[in-house]
């Protein structure tokens, strides 16, 4: 029982330490540039009022980096890393063709 206590505790300790690292590496992930060649053919604005509405017919008022599926902080986060652009940090406020809305 001792070893599966102690055996449970390290590994938990090990997680969470894991956690906390990554979740530093993703502070520290680069911003997104729009002129990034992914951000060109994505469409994407770190502020979405300056989306091409006329190029970009999907973009509905509202739509936003901090409420896409894709977006990996919390909703009030200014920037976090998304998957779309290789972990890169998005501006919460931003938008790009691959917006979905999050469930």
């Amino acid at each position: 029982m001792k070893s599966s206590r102690r055996t449970f505790l390290i590994t938990s300790i090990g997680v969470a330490s894991s956690l906390a690292l990554s979740r530093q590496a993703f502070a520290d992930a680069p911003k997104v540039s729009e002129s990034d060649p992914t951000a060109v053919a994505l469409g994407y604005k770190n502020d979405a009022a300056q989306v091409d509405k006329a190029k970009y017919a999907k973009y509905a008022a509202g739509q936003q980096c901090n409420n896409c599926q894709f977006f990996q902080g919390k909703p009030t986060d200014a920037w976090a890393p998304c998957p779309m652009f290789g972990g890169k940090q998005v501006s919460g406020k931003g938008w790009c063709s691959a917006y979905t809305k999050k469930a």
